[in-house]
């Protein structure tokens, strides 16, 4: 697999199942298949060594807030999942070009021989919104922090800020095992993998980058959970009211 530059306005993040994340800015691409397509030696790409899978299988281009997605297979329909959704998927059908990806999480599904493979994660955490304080014609405004109330990784931040909103502004941040059981109530398969990954997402979408000694030592950002429970605490992105989503209730 072959990486991307690092733009800071980037619009996506693809995950692949076995690699490192690819942030991809408005315009750019990444192909997928079992080789890298020789018509654009530069282009990003992500190699699936399954003899099930074409050649050239496909392509995921970032726009604004979404992701594009061509399926360059002759033969087979690729799907994309919603992992939050109640079974919630698109369908793009073989030789499709550009199929709009509405999701904020997304997982690429091929069909390759008797195997269903997940390719990559998409992220797409970028939300824009139009700013009514400003003419009609003004550029949309990027939200500083947009997080959605809806969504697993919220409930998640909600229990890793829970002891400070409930007046212990010195509690330490709960781990990840005591994240998965406190929210096992409202979400019975939450476990260690899937809170981390949550925590990860948090990461990425506050922005929240590795200090100067990680960045000498790969660039992996330790201390996540703590970075983005404070975070989260000194912005006001999770209030005491929000906690009622850790009993079931909404507001």
């Amino acid at each position: 697999m072959d990486h991307a530059p690092d733009h800071h306005a980037f619009s996506i993040i693809v995950v692949p199942a076995d690699g490192e994340q690819l942030r991809l800015a408005p315009g750019q691409s990444v192909s997928f298949g079992r080789e890298r397509p020789p018509e654009r030696p530069g282009e990003a790409h992500v190699t699936v060594a399954h003899d099930g899978v074409s050649r050239r299988a496909g392509r995921i281009a970032a726009e604004g807030a979404f992701w594009k997605l061509s399926n360059l297979s002759g033969r087979q329909t690729y799907v994309v999942e919603n992992p939050e959704g109640a079974g919630e998927h698109v369908k793009v059908a073989p030789g499709r070009l550009d199929a709009p990806i509405p999701f904020e999480f997304s997982r690429l599904v091929l069909p390759a021989a008797d195997d269903l493979l997940r390719v990559v994660d998409v992220w797409a955490p970028r939300h824009d919104y139009h700013d009514q304080l400003t003419p009609v014609s003004g550029q949309a405004t990027t939200a500083a922090f947009p997080l959605d109330r809806s969504k697993r990784y919220f409930l998640v931040l909600a229990a890793l800020c829970e002891p400070r909103l409930r007046g212990d502004a010195l509690a330490a941040t709960p781990t990840v095992d005591q994240v998965a059981q406190r929210l096992h109530p409202v979400w019975p398969a939450a476990n260690r993998t899937t809170i981390q990954w949550n925590i990860d997402y948090l990461a990425t979408k506050l922005r929240l980058k590795a200090g100067p000694d990680e960045v000498a030592c790969g660039g992996r950002m330790h201390g996540k959970k703590d970075a983005v429970a404070a975070l989260a605490v000194r912005f006001d992105l999770v209030g005491e009211d929000d906690l009622a989503l850790l009993e079931g209730v909404t507001t």
